[in-house]
């Protein structure tokens, strides 16, 4: 017995525990997995001595979101630290090599742009944002379908204007590709931020990108890209000592396979050798898994259940960790200081490496995202060595092709052969612009999509964001069209994770407002 009962251990089902039991409610969560903390963590994965962070690093997100505020002070006692960067904070390297750098510093960002009204243009893009933010903020972190919004949106017309706010609004079903060709002539800003599209599940050309892009830029301006120091496992590490401190019950290896409703209300959940009764039930799980396996024939809706069934998952990603026994031989110096790195084109390539991966077919010159952490925290490697965080965010799930017509795909499925192989090419990417890199490589690990839902039931074909955030399934509709808030058709159940709005990152943001509000609730 549980005041409240948490399936999914991931940063917003640890967050809304976390919450909940500060807050005096008895807690348990429950996870399939053996380790805490679902896609965040961190290893020696490649030889000893090197330690990667598994799957995601950055928290510009959480650091700057409303749960850093309540438990940021307390994770920080268990532990909880953060290297960061005052200087360059991402780059992107054409295939002809001419890199443009974004600093933490406007100023020096915009020197490099070739036009001076682009530089304007970009400074506006920036003040306007942060004129902005605290509304949008509020807004965007509240439930879109609930009376709740209407305080956000005075302030957002306050300070925004109704052309300002009917400005939002026509960004939000903008691309990031239009609405960058729309304000800047040159690359820069194209190059800079477009590929960051990919971060939010989308592709240049999906609508939402335009809204989307200031806010990329104006958080690395503010806010950097903070790394844990010593990696991402000592954030779960101090999440699980303040779990324990606020006397939850964490349970791993516990596979919830079904949620218990009597008299068309969720009394807790079951599994094979467990049970738990609770007064209220949060699931951070996928809406096909709520809506159409966990919960009992005839209590959903069918326009629900139907919907569910439909939700899409999105592009697959992948990821290479690299060991090396030398800095980074980039062929721009300036690079070897840079936190994280994209190798595109800008829109142009991206958006066609997109289109490739929707079509089934393995990128032939895919966008990389070469993560370089040990820059900010050298505790992560040896002493003169250097470590590649690579991630591809526009695989298919299950390839049918090769762009390039160079790699046999097989059956289709992800196998260990064929993510190697791909990995080779990526790794040739690199190379092109750090000649050299192959011969300082100590150890790769190569993480596939299979090997994604293998670990996270939620990251269906291997799509790390737990579906498509196409505007369709974005905002107020994300979920579901018939189901965009948390709070479910089924009295004592509620949807969290990065499913539900707002949406996948790293700042459990769902959590937070699900707790909120059962407590508002209570307090009420």
């Amino acid at each position: 017995m549980t005041d409240v009962v948490v399936v999914g251990a991931g940063i917003n089902g640890m967050v809304a525990a976390a919450r909940l039991a500060g807050a005096g409610r008895s807690v348990t969560l429950l996870d399939g997995a053996d380790q805490l903390g679902g896609f965040i963590g961190s290893a020696e994965r490649t030889v000893p001595g090197y330690v990667h962070d598994t799957w995601s690093s950055w928290h510009p997100l959480f650091v700057t979101g409303p749960a850093f505020v309540e438990l940021g002070d307390d994770l920080a006692r268990h532990g909880l630290a953060y290297a960061n960067t005052d200087g360059p904070v991402t780059a992107t390297v054409p295939d002809e090599g001419t890199a443009t750098i974004a600093y933490r510093d406007v100023e020096e960002t915009v020197k490099t742009f070739a036009d001076p009204d682009d530089a304007d243009a970009y400074r506006a893009m920036i003040a306007g944002f942060g004129r902005d933010v605290g509304a949008l903020g509020t807004l965007l972190g509240s439930e879109l379908w609930s009376p709740a919004v209407g305080k956000p949106l005075v302030s957002l017309l306050r300070s925004a204007g109704r052309r300002g706010a009917a400005a939002y609004a026509r960004d939000a079903v903008t691309s990031g590709r239009s609405w960058l060709r729309g304000r800047f002539s040159g690359v820069e800003v194209d190059r800079l931020w477009a590929p960051w599209l990919l971060h939010a599940g989308l592709a240049p050309d999906a609508a939402s990108g335009g809204a989307m892009v200031p806010v990329f830029a104006a958080t690395m301006h503010g806010a950097g890209l903070p790394v844990v120091v010593g990696g991402a496992g000592r954030f779960v590490d101090a999440f699980a000592a303040l779990l324990a401190e606020r006397g939850v019950d964490v349970r791993l290896g516990h596979r919830v396979e079904r949620i218990v409703v009597r008299g068309g209300r969720a009394v807790g959940v079951e599994g094979e050798g467990f049970a738990v009764r609770a007064d209220t039930v949060l699931a951070s799980v996928a809406p096909g898994a709520l809506y159409t396996q966990l919960l009992p024939s005839g209590v959903v809706p069918p326009r629900i259940a139907d919907e569910a069934r439909a939700y899409r998952p999105g592009r697959a990603a992948m990821q290479i960790h690299v060991a090396l026994s030398g800095p980074v031989p980039w062929r721009d110096p300036a690079l070897r200081e840079v936190p994280l790195v994209h190798l595109t084109d800008g829109s142009a390539s991206t958006g066609i490496a997109c289109a490739e991966a929707e079509a089934g077919l393995l990128p032939r010159r895919p966008t990389v995202v070469v993560g370089q952490q040990h820059v900010l925290d050298p505790s992560r490697v040896p002493a003169g060595g250097a470590a590649l965080w690579l991630q591809l965010q526009e695989v298919p799930s299950r390839p049918v092709g090769d762009a390039a017509g160079e790699l046999d795909v097989g059956s289709g499925e992800w196998t260990p052969a064929l993510a190697r192989a791909y990995a080779d090419r990526v790794l040739d990417r690199v190379a092109a612009q750090a000649p050299g890199l192959r011969d300082l490589v100590l150890g790769t690990d190569v993480i596939s999509p299979a090997d994604l839902e293998g670990r996270n039931p939620n990251a269906i074909g291997g799509d790390p964001y737990a579906g498509s955030a196409e505007l369709d399934q974005n905002f107020a509709w994300r979920p579901l069209p018939s189901a965009g808030r948390h709070r479910t058709c089924v009295p004592g159940l509620w949807h969290l994770g990065a499913s539900t709005h707002p949406g996948p990152g790293l700042a459990g943001a769902s959590g937070h407002l699900v707790a909120e509000a059962l407590l508002r609730r209570r307090r009420g």
